[in-house]
């Protein structure tokens, strides 16, 4: 990765602090204070606020909130560009500016330019999307979500493994206009301050009930697949990533052999996407994690013959550099 700064270190009290922020963040009028109790240790909400504003300072931490399941209160698309090595770093600063694109990353291939867009619904998408054609002459392959089998992004920090279970795919929901608001208020995380959910309230015109008791709600339906600390991979150390990807043509096969790398420790992300042929084969997507390219490799080389997957069209895109990882927004205007 060209632009990334040296893994942050943290002393275990601390580490274990943010891997538990992570998926046990209470929603609650006094987070900070409930979540410090929880710890135990001595841990106290303004000393538990400074290790969260340390680390996001230090880049560690993207942001505390919301993390939703695809495409439930709004739409996005996994999309790629091919941009001539002397015009990427332009591109990518163009497709960055936008506010609905939260991942930018450069991979390794044809298709060297990948991004998340993140809107409102298909419409908005659809459109970020065309923005992008008309201003840069590029055609994006466009790759909406058609299936998850296994996404989350939070990393056990002791480098445990926990016992997957399978997901819940919600309905999409119509967001209703104090739901609108409250999405654009989660757009820059919440607040590090002691009532939190005051402060997120009043961006929204909303109470601080109303908002507790609508995350509650949406986390109950699993619409909220978590709140809490979403923390940057590489500076934990995750400093190479790759994303493998197969053409698995018959659907059978594909779902079972999904569901197989769903459940492999390395992998991070396993979801299905449409093929765009000619250009783009490929239907079966994972990404893997690592501290080094040698054990990437060699996961993914375990993974590979594990599950015989030689017999099948493959690519590996590793990850080159980093333009973009943000929260998203979903496009609502508070």
């Amino acid at each position: 990765m060209q632009d990334l700064p040296s893994p942050i270190t943290l002393p275990p009290r601390s580490l274990n602090a943010l891997d538990r922020c992570q998926k046990q963040f209470p929603l609650s009028a006094t987070p900070f204070a409930d979540m410090a109790a929880m710890l135990g240790d001595g841990w106290t909400a303004s000393e538990l606020m400074q290790l969260l504003r340390e680390a996001q300072q230090a880049g560690l931490l993207s942001r505390l909130g919301a993390v939703f399941a695809p495409n439930t209160v709004g739409s996005s698309t996994l999309a790629a560009l091919a941009v001539a090595p002397e015009r990427l770093d332009a591109v990518a600063a163009y497709v960055s500016s936008h506010a609905e694109v939260n991942h930018n990353y450069q991979r390794q291939h044809h298709f060297n330019l990948w991004f998340v867009v993140t809107a409102s619904d298909v419409a908005a998408v659809t459109d970020v999307l065309s923005r992008i054609h008309l201003a840069t002459g590029l055609t994006p392959l466009n790759l909406p979500l058609l299936r998850e089998y296994h996404i989350d992004l939070g990393f056990a920090l002791d480098g445990s493994i926990a016992v997957r279970q399978p997901q819940r795919v919600p309905e999409p929901i119509r967001p209703d206009w104090r739901q609108q608001r409250l999405l654009a208020a989660l757009c820059s995380g919440l607040p590090l301050q002691l009532r939190p959910f005051t402060l997120l309230a009043a961006r929204c015109g909303l109470t601080e009930q109303e908002v507790l008791l609508q995350l509650q709600d949406w986390q109950a339906g699993g619409v909220l697949r978590r709140f809490g600390a979403v923390l940057r991979h590489a500076e934990l150390g995750y400093r190479h990533n790759a994303m493998c990807v197969w053409q698995i043509d018959d659907a059978a096969t594909r779902e079972t052999i999904a569901w197989q790398l769903a459940g492999e420790p390395a992998v991070t992300l396993c979801y299905e996407r449409p093929a765009r042929l000619p250009y783009w084969p490929y239907q079966l997507f994972c990404m893997i994690h690592a501290s080094d390219a040698a054990s990437l490799q060699a996961a993914l080389g375990q993974i590979i013959q594990r599950h015989g997957l030689q017999q099948y069209a493959h690519a590996v895109l590793p990850s080159l550099k980093r333009y973009t990882q943000r929260g998203a927004c979903y496009g609502h205007h508070a």
